[in-house]
């Protein structure tokens, strides 16, 4: 909300208090003294001032609004400060809840009922009072904290849920580049080591051929061997095997940053947890290495701390160096830009984090940087234990001293009966309504049935109390509980309805087995039903024992029937809302899933196009000369050996060049291959920059080369299982037994939907495989192999008829 919408709330309470006093007193034709208008206004005035700038400071605002009415409820008649006491209270507590921690919330919930039950205590006691309006303010200030933390609540939802899908998109054009890099880095150790070597070693053996003719052979030979290992190295540049040739993972790179430092006789110890790849690890990379050059530079030989931890909400790297030993000389202090400190704040904040920096107390320096975790959660800064004391400290002296309303309010004469009040009595139910809905998340049934035995306790405590207020009131507030449970409640069936099919059975042609899943989904609606239904009937007949034992002139019929329509109607808005809101989250939540698993795809895409461009430049070029390299030394023309090695290596680096400028292939930039079994790699490396941990396992029973209607099967059948999203970890297995190739894909619940076993059944009907769910989460594909036809060449180049 802008500033504008900040002002519109408070100048809209400030009108309603005028209608509600002094309005009403002058349309009966009463003119309220100067006095009490003059400090209506001076009251009216810092409220106001105080809610339009609620947002930048939450807790100051409460405290301003709750003194100042009090203040103003003393000398002002009854009415008076009613709006701006209660709502105005109310928007300043649920801006507390939206604006600040849960402790904050809370903390502030209960200190102001707690001051304000110890005002009352001092002034008018319980005896003669019913207590029903302290229930009514603490159950406002609870339903205005509540909401305040669901709105909170979802709106970090939404933002995790933004954040999440800008991370997709980035790792959607991230991931070509990666590869580009993959197959740029192992062109160039190809190309340093192996072809370098026959060069030199050719050249050296021509060189001395006439004094040492030995090594003329030996560098044939080595000639040969190294023609047949550059074949071998290009070919696992060009197809990676996902179980076989996974890149360095990010751990793996940070812990040989360290030993290279450590090569520079830097002393520096680590503490680093495995990352998963993505932008949070390229920026936690980048991260230490700027801080670890800092310290080569500014404080060689300083003991340094390199601490990494990857957790659930955060991520936490912390670079902490010692002050440099005594007479250290700092020979690369002049040799910065003075921008390292911008490119590390910018390097964490373009991945989603903070960045702070600067000198220890022991004199050294340290850098900390807050990044996401696992869930993609907003990074919010730790609070320390002093804060949280110094909090609870106020609230306590606001809660014991209620001093200020006693100088302020009129005192009422205490009555020394001995009678309960009614008011205690609601209080006492109110309270354990209250924990049982704290438990309705964890024990969801266990709190539902403690609500419903509380309900009958309300006309209870009316008649012992001898509460002699509106009688529908205290079984009204009763229900307020009820229905909130029951609105969570239908909120989490609507996901366990969308899901009620996914452990059912399928048969081979793909089709759900009915007998199974209708079951599944009665479960649910019977269950709702059942708790519901109780809900109505207790809630009726607490309401109908609460009007006949007081007394009415309707029909004693009527009561009940009236009573079962009404809290028939109230619950059914209740559910209504609560199904209303799981249906909206579901279906953003599936279109949420729906673009990621599109970028993925896409990424896939881009990335298997970019290998397949690099592949074709390898084929064409680099592979015929290495073959050339292999055929001549073993025909012993070392000379002619030497010359294929050095035109090899010059196709290399030209196509090194070409590379790294991105330049199209031979075939042009509209080619687009479809991916195969060798992208898989590619699949689970991008869904694990997502956030979500993907392992493919290949046996030694799987070819290299596979037919290629399985092979696009294959890959397609992986792409759509994770494709429909979750959280938990995903293990994609392929094996070949008795000509079959089987995929087997565990921790993916959601695969076991209707729509997804059809697209799975469509492509392996197409084949003559069959489709499996063995156990909840998983599925297993079973694709023949026999019949199908095997490319003739490289498997990169067979493909090509799955071209888009």
């Amino acid at each position: 909300m802008n500033r504008t919408d900040d002002r519109l709330l408070p100048v809209l309470l400030i009108c309603v208090q005028a209608a509600v006093w002094p309005g009403a007193e002058l349309v009966r034709g009463d003119v309220p003294p100067a006095s009490a208008l003059l400090v209506a206004v001076l009251v009216a005035g810092p409220v106001t001032a105080a809610l339009a700038l609620r947002r930048a400071r939450p807790v100051v605002a409460l405290m301003l609004v709750a003194a100042a009415c009090a203040l103003g409820a003393g000398p002002l008649p009854v009415g008076a400060m009613a709006v701006l006491g209660t709502a105005g209270v109310a928007l300043a507590l649920f801006t507390v809840a939206t604006e600040r921690d849960t402790f904050t919330a809370v903390l502030c919930v209960v200190a102001l009922a707690a001051w304000q039950l110890l005002q009352n205590l001092s002034l008018h006691g319980l005896s003669d009072r019913d207590g029903l309006d302290l229930v009514l303010t603490a159950l406002l200030y609870a339903t205005a904290c509540g909401t305040g933390l669901l709105a909170r609540r979802t709106r970090r939802a939404r933002g995790t849920a933004q954040r999440m899908l800008r991370r997709a998109e980035a790792e959607r054009h991230r991931l070509p580049a990666v590869e580009r890099r993959r197959m740029e880095r192992e062109l160039h150790d190809v190309s340093a080591h192996h072809l370098t070597a026959v060069v030199v070693t050719a050249g050296a053996a021509l060189g001395l051929r006439d004094r040492r003719p030995e090594l003329a052979e030996k560098a044939l030979e080595f000639a040969a061997e190294t023609g047949r290992e550059v074949t071998r190295a290009l070919g696992a540049v060009r197809a990676p095997a996902p179980s076989r040739e996974e890149p360095a993972s990010p751990e793996e790179r940070l812990r040989a940053l360290v030993a290279g430092f450590r090569r520079l006789d830097q002393r520096v110890e680590y503490e680093i947890d495995p990352l998963p790849d993505g932008v949070v690890a390229d920026a936690a990379y980048g991260i230490v290495r700027e801080a670890l050059t800092n310290v080569a530079r500014h404080a060689p030989g300083a003991a340094t701390t390199v601490r990494c931890r990857y957790g659930d909400a955060r991520t936490e790297v912390v670079v902490t160096s010692a002050a440099p030993p005594a007479g250290a000389t700092a020979h690369g202090a002049g040799l910065g830009s003075g921008r390292g400190q911008g490119f590390l704040r910018s390097r964490a904040r373009e991945a989603g984090g903070t960045l702070t920096s600067g000198p220890t107390a022991e004199g050294g320096w340290e850098v900390r940087a807050v990044l996401p975790g696992r869930s993609a959660a907003p990074v919010e800064a730790s609070v320390p234990r002093s804060y949280r004391l110094a909090q609870v400290t106020a609230a306590v002296g606001l809660c014991v001293q209620p001093l200020l309303p006693v100088l302020v309010v009129r005192s009422e004469t205490t009555s020394s009966g001995s009678q309960v009040s009614a008011g205690v009595l609601f209080a006492l139910l109110a309270a354990a309504q209250a924990v049982a809905l704290l438990w309705l998340r964890r024990a969801p049934r266990a709190a539902q049935c403690v609500l419903l035995g509380l309900a009958p306790l309300w006309p209870v405590a009316m008649a012992v109390g001898e509460y002699a207020g509106p009688v529908l009131l205290p079984p009204a507030l009763g229900m307020l509980a009820t229905c909130v449970a029951l609105a969570a409640d239908a909120d989490a069936d609507a996901d366990a309805n969308a899901n009620a099919n996914a452990n059912a059975d399928v048969d081979t042609d793909g089709d759900a087995d009915s007998d199974a899943a209708v079951p599944a989904r009665g479960r649910h609606s019977r269950r709702a039903w059942i708790i519901a239904s109780a809900a109505v009937a207790v809630h009726a007949v607490a309401m109908s024992v609460a009007v006949l034992d007081r007394g009415t002139e309707l029909p004693d019929w009527t009561v009940p029937a009236g009573a079962t329509a009404g809290v028939a109607l109230v619950m059914g808005a209740a559910r209504w809302a609560g199904a209303l809101r799981g249906r909206r989250d579901l279906a953003a939540r599936g279109a949420r899933e729906e673009r990621i698993a599109a970028w993925t795809e896409e990424a896939v895409r881009d990335a298997w196009a970019e290998r397949r461009r690099i592949a074709a430049g390898l084929e064409t070029t680099v592979l015929a000369r290495a073959a050339d390299m292999v055929a001549e030394a073993e025909a012993g023309r070392l000379g002619t050996s030497a010359d294929r090695a050095r035109e090899a290596l010059a196709a290399m680096r030209a196509l090194l060049d070409t590379v790294r400028v991105g330049e199209p292939g031979p075939n042009g930039p509209e080619l687009r291959p479809q991916p195969t079994v060798q992208a898989l790699d590619l699949l689970a490396r991008q869904c694990r920059a997502t956030g979500r941990e993907v392992e493919i396992r290949l046996t030694d029973r799987v070819p290299e080369r596979l037919p290629t209607a399985v092979d696009l099967a294959a890959y397609h059948a992986a792409e759509t299982v994770l494709a429909v999203g979750g959280e938990e970890p995903a293990v994609l297995e392929l094996d070949v037994e008795s000509d079959t190739l089987t995929l087997t894909a565990t921790g993916v619940p959601r695969a076991g939907r209707p729509a997804v076993r059809q697209r799975l059944a469509a492509r392996v009907a197409a084949l003559g495989g069959d489709l499996t769910t063995e156990e909840p989460g998983a599925v297993r594909l079973r694709l023949p192999l026999a019949g199908a036809r095997v490319p003739e060449q490289a498997p990169q180049r067979g493909h090509e008829e799955g071209a888009r």
